[in-house]
């Protein structure tokens, strides 16, 4: 998805942070742009900013993918239909309302600091973020780095990258900074007093997105608890003159003289109110458990195993399930496209039942708010008895999505699951690539959930590694047990089946229960 940017002006410390040698040895000097037509005279972007937008994008697919697999897509054409497009204005001429808001895309200049790892790794950074700010329906158009040995307890920035960005804003005409990392509430507001914009960080974002994507009843609960636990700590007020005042004796409540004075503040009573609405939203999500609990402890009593779909946000993991189930759910080239998990039964080669649960995306820095009010959603992969591990092997750092994926789901108590790491998207990735991750992971796969390539291979390292039922039974099942030869077929794994004059002669494994329930009626 290329990304178009705006040309920063030329400064005398395009690299705040870092010597001018060290930024001339490690990149090459960026060309001038043309001159306008007005003559003016020519500038020059960040040297590092440059390298950043040369490349490819490293979050976005440059493929969109479209499969025959994904089914029509109904609800990607009931996303689609409210989003915000560029270039139409319904701006007024004349505002007169203290809370307008213009009715267009978001105009954002990126700010990234990174104080430890390479260049490469930042770079990355600053890209995924502008695929997070795009994916929200933003327009981003410049963006300007920074390498500190700690983030600038004032401003996050430096004080001399920080003057920079606020040119950079006046400059390219933006309305909102997104700085790719958690901001304190002090640094927000300093920086905001900077830049002159409204300035978020790639928590606010993330949340924002989220907020867009969620369908389901559950996912809206969690996403709201999520930027409520964020907000707390960041609400803003104006002192003692928003203080509710006890002033007279109905006010004081019948106790005159002496009780008044300053009552509770405006951001006391909005704290207040956001504590009231996170536990309501608690007991709503912990209400909700139950009916997913028995989902589960069906599948479990009736001996189903379960396969987890899990991996970094866009790394297709919802194409790979429609072309293993056809269950034809929502795929957009877009990060967080997945919030409400996907269950669907499926078949091994061999006829043993299981289900596919396709879970939301993770990525780098994940919302600690995020990793606690998904914590119910996450479940799914905790209890699973496979997972799918689904990486984009054509990203440039697909060992930087293993590790935060491994890293989040490390969080998760007790979580020990084999794992089957799905190297998506081989027919654009670098075969140097697929083998260096091979060679670092115990079990994995090369697939393309586009082409189908490898898709079978899959399927049979899905049933190698399911759990199999532990007893072996040889039993002259009654014809009129036929029920119990349906659930060898469905739960079980069948050796051999015969039809002999007294009933079926089967050859099965099956697990304890049914084994019993099939000695007892031969």
């Amino acid at each position: 998805m290329p990304i178009a940017f705006h040309p920063n002006p030329a400064r005398d410390d395009d690299v705040t942070g870092s010597s001018a040698e060290e930024a001339d040895a490690a990149h090459s000097p960026s060309t001038p742009e043309a001159a306008p037509e007005q003559e003016q005279p020519a500038r020059r972007r960040d040297p590092l900013t440059e390298r950043i937008l040369a490349r490819g994008d490293a979050s976005v697919s440059t493929i969109t993918y479209e499969s025959t697999t994904d089914g029509e897509q109904m609800d990607l054409a009931d996303r689609q239909a409210l989003r915000r497009v560029g270039g139409l204005s319904t701006e007024l001429e004349d505002v007169t309302e203290v809370e307008y808001r213009q009715l267009r895309l978001e105009r954002v200049v990126l700010a990234g600091l990174y104080t430890t790892g390479n260049l490469e790794d930042a770079e990355n950074s600053l890209r995924e973020l502008a695929a997070l700010a795009e994916t929200a329906g933003s327009e981003v158009l410049d963006g300007v780095l920074q390498r500190r040995a700690h983030p600038d307890p004032a401003t996050f920035l430096g004080k001399g990258k920080a003057a920079e960005l606020a040119e950079v804003v006046a400059d390219v005409g933006a309305d909102t900074v997104v700085v790719d990392g958690e901001l304190g509430p002090g640094q927000r507001r300093a920086l905001e007093d900077v830049v002159k914009v409204k300035v978020i960080d790639r928590t606010a974002l993330i949340l924002d997105i989220f907020a867009q994507h969620a369908k389901s009843r559950e996912g809206k609960a969690q996403v709201e608890l999520a930027q409520l636990e964020y907000l707390l700590p960041r609400l803003r007020g104006w002192g003692d003159s928003m203080s509710r005042q006890a002033g007279g004796r109905v006010a004081a409540g019948g106790a005159g003289m002496g009780s008044r004075g300053p009552g509770e503040t405006k951001i006391e009573l909005d704290r207040r109110r956001i504590r009231d609405r996170m536990a309501k939203l608690r007991r709503e999500i912990k209400a909700m458990a139950p009916g997913r609990e028995a989902q589960r402890a069906d599948r479990h009593r009736n001996q189903v195993p379960s396969v987890a779909i899990a991996g970094y946000t866009n790394a297709g993991k919802s194409s790979l399930l429609n072309r293993l189930t056809g269950a034809g759910v929502l795929v957009e080239n877009a990060l967080f496209a997945t919030l409400d998990p996907t269950v669907r039964r499926s078949q091994t080669p061999d006829g043993r039942e299981f289900t596919y649960a396709d879970t939301v995306g993770f990525v780098r820095h994940l919302p600690t708010q995020l990793v606690e009010a998904f914590r119910s959603t996450l479940e799914e992969v905790g209890g699973a008895d496979l997972l799918l591990h689904v990486v984009d092997a054509a990203h440039p750092d697909p060992e930087g999505q293993i590790r935060a994926v491994r890293t989040v789901l490390g969080e998760l108590e007790g979580f020990d699951v084999p794992e089957i790491v799905v190297l998506n998207k081989a027919d654009i990735a670098e075969p140097e690539t697929i083998a260096r991750i091979r060679s670092l992971v115990e079990h994995s796969a090369v697939i393309s959930a586009r082409t189908g390539e490898g898709i079978e291979e899959l399927r049979e390292q899905i049933a190698e590694h399911l759990p199999r039922p532990a007893v072996e039974v040889d039993v002259v099942v009654p014809y009129s047990r036929g029920d119990l030869i349906s659930r060898v077929h469905t739960t079980g794994e069948v050796i051999s089946e015969g039809h002999l004059m007294e009933g079926t002669h089967l050859k099965a494994r099956v697990d304890e229960a049914l084994a019993a329930e099939l000695h007892g009626a031969a």
